[in-house]
């Protein structure tokens, strides 16, 4: 779903509704009126289209590097909104000059910001459009008209997701067994496929180079991180260094492991390491709120890193440190560029998408028979208002994953 700046989560799912329906409608219709284009030159320029989310744009990143080993680094584009461009300018598989992003300033600011991004397409001559946004209206509608001859994306079919009209000439079926990062790179091997075959797709997932790279900071880099580490723990080397990220994005708020258990977990490790430092990360938006837990736990070993780095700075930071405890959302896929231990506490959706993979990857879920209420096929709005998921979800359970990552560390 396209987040337009300056709106909520539910504002943003109206208009996707009630205005992207419309639009869909009245463009199908162009589409089987008049427009007869078939797509069957050579895919020479690609953009995908992934406008929100910075943790599924590096679940996107295997995805990028087989479009450029297909076409070139010159002829991939990437379109995304300005906030959500930072990690993508990190995973450098896209060229810069080749990052379309959208700028912030509220919905007016935003629209013309796409229409502007849309002439860019069109003066690109860009022939093929992944659209990343699953079953989004707006990103439908907004694929169709940058002029792409190709244009690759998951169509309802007999009802499987919201109806998001015919705009889209390679059509899949999105499976909810198939993993986020294994889906993307799909949708980019689809794109040479002949369109009438679809969606059946003779694709061997095994084989798949799922790898994603690994940041490499400089050395000046780590030293100015642990410069501020030090500062803020009165010249003490943070070792060893647990993160806990307390904080879920409003888009989804049903994720959220309440912070008074992330007290209640810092106290806990505190108390049982000595050496250990624990240090809470967040966004500039959200240091108050991480200020305020810091402040509870109490103890010196315990500092706030909220509002204090960069995105590159929170990278190094995770290269610092030995395990991040996090809600499901962005910081647990940008700490999988590093060595860190990464413990997910995963509710409303499923691990099995959405998860990180790999050795350093451990999942607390409790697997409810009403989980995952959050998925493709509503848009990920969940009609829950009692998230017991994450509530069921103990101090006792995530101390002993830590505990155990810790010791084998």
């Amino acid at each position: 779903m396209v987040v337009f700046s300056g709106m909520n989560a539910s504002t943003i799912r109206f208009v996707d509704r009630w205005l992207g329906i419309p639009a869909c409608a009245v463009l199908t219709l162009w589409r089987r009126l008049f427009d007869h284009r078939r797509g069957t030159d050579p895919v020479r320029r690609i953009l995908f289209l992934k406008l929100v989310e910075q943790g599924a744009t590096v679940l996107a990143s295997p995805a990028l590097r087989t479009a450029v080993e297909r076409v070139g680094a010159d002829n991939v584009f990437f379109m995304v909104l300005e906030e959500n461009r930072p990690i993508l300018d990190m995973l450098g598989i896209v060229k810069p000059e080749n990052v379309i992003s959208i700028p912030k300033g509220g919905l007016l600011a935003t629209l013309r910001g796409l229409i502007a991004a849309v002439a860019r397409v069109r003066r690109e001559k860009i022939d093929s459009v992944l659209d990343f946004e699953l079953f989004a209206r707006s990103s439908a509608v907004l694929g169709y008209l940058t002029g792409a001859g190709r244009r690759v994306g998951y169509h309802a079919y007999n009802g499987d997701g919201p109806w998001r009209g015919d705009l889209l000439t390679h059509r899949l079926v999105y499976s909810p067994q198939v993993h986020t990062l294994r889906a993307m790179l799909v949708q980019t091997k689809a794109l040479w496929l002949d369109p009438a075959g679809l969606p059946a797709l003779g694709i061997d997932t095994s084989a798949f180079d799922e790898s994603l790279a690994r940041f490499q900071p400089t050395e000046q880099e780590i030293e100015e991180v642990r410069g501020v580490l030090r500062e803020r723990t009165g010249g003490r080397e943070p070792k060893p260094l647990v993160l806990l990220n307390a904080n879920a994005s409003d888009l989804i708020p049903l994720r959220k492991w309440e912070g008074d258990r992330y007290i209640a977990l810092a106290r806990r490790l505190l108390d049982e390491y000595p050496d250990l430092t624990i240090a809470f990360t967040g966004a500039p938006s959200e240091a108050p709120p991480i200020d305020e837990l810091v402040r509870q736990v109490g103890n010196p070993r315990c500092l706030s890193m909220a509002g204090r780095t960069t995105m590159r700075q929170l990278l190094v930071l995770f290269t610092l440190g030995d395990v991040l405890v996090t809600n499901d959302s962005g910081p647990a896929h940008f700490a999988a560029l590093t060595d860190i231990d990464i413990v997910t506490l995963f509710g409303p959706e499923t691990p099995r998408l959405w998860g990180v993979l790999g050795p350093r990857s451990h999942v607390i879920s409790l697997g409810l028979p009403c989980t995952p209420c959050v998925s493709a096929y509503n848009n990920r709005l969940s009609s829950c208002t009692n998230n017991l998921c994450m509530q069921g979800i103990t101090v006792d359970r995530v101390h002993e994953t830590v505990r155990r990552v810790l010791e084998k560390r």
